[in-house]
């Protein structure tokens, strides 16, 4: 017999929402599952991350590690989806940020690629940038291959930042009005 008698003799509590609900659940999950997730990426066999650059419309799915290590040939592929789409200038991504794009698929357990809004940047490009917008670091880490700007479709932009912002992996920049978060391996920090 089912014990549905239980559950109507409780007082009915408010509903956030289906959104509220979803979010707070999400943002508890991800806070929770953060040391989890972090030990789990070196159990996992395979990582892999699908990229669709906006600026080429290349597009590229590539396992970058498998068998204990990372895959060279897979890791050059990637530098060329996140090159300088404005130079055409290749520079190595660095593996931890693949490492930190894979942890933060897998948080906000949304498939897909990547779009690319920008990986690497030429120290040219960058003065360029920078010259125009104050919101462009002098000394950003695009130029070193520890930076990128992405969105995840299906993914709501402030769940991904929030999702980012949990794994306490680097600096996570929000610009909800271009549609994009940043995500780095520098330093904790939030902007």
């Amino acid at each position: 017999m089912r014990d549905n008698k239980l559950i109507a003799h409780h007082p009915r509590v408010p509903h956030p929402g289906r959104r509220g609900f979803l979010q707070t659940c999400l943002g508890t999950t991800v806070t929770l599952a953060t040391p989890s997730l972090w030990a789990s990426v070196h159990r996992e066999p395979e990582r892999t991350l699908s990229f669709r650059n906006l600026h080429t419309g290349e597009k590229l799915r590539a396992t970058f590690w498998a068998e204990g290590d990372y895959i060279r040939e897979e890791l050059r592929a990637v530098n060329q989806v996140l090159r300088d789409h404005r130079s055409g200038d290749v520079h190595a991504m660095d593996p931890k940020l693949l490492d930190l794009l894979y942890l933060l698929q897998q948080s906000v357990a949304v498939k897909g690629a990547f779009h690319i809004i920008s990986g690497y940047r030429s120290p040219a490009t960058n003065k360029k940038l920078s010259a125009k917008s104050s919101a462009v670091a002098k000394k950003s880490l695009h130029m070193q291959g520890k930076a990128i700007d992405i969105r995840l479709p299906g993914c709501e932009l402030k769940q991904l930042r929030d999702a980012a912002l949990a794994l306490q992996a680097g600096g996570v920049g929000y610009y909800p009005k271009s549609d994009f978060i940043h995500v780095d391996t520098g330093r904790v920090r939030r902007w």
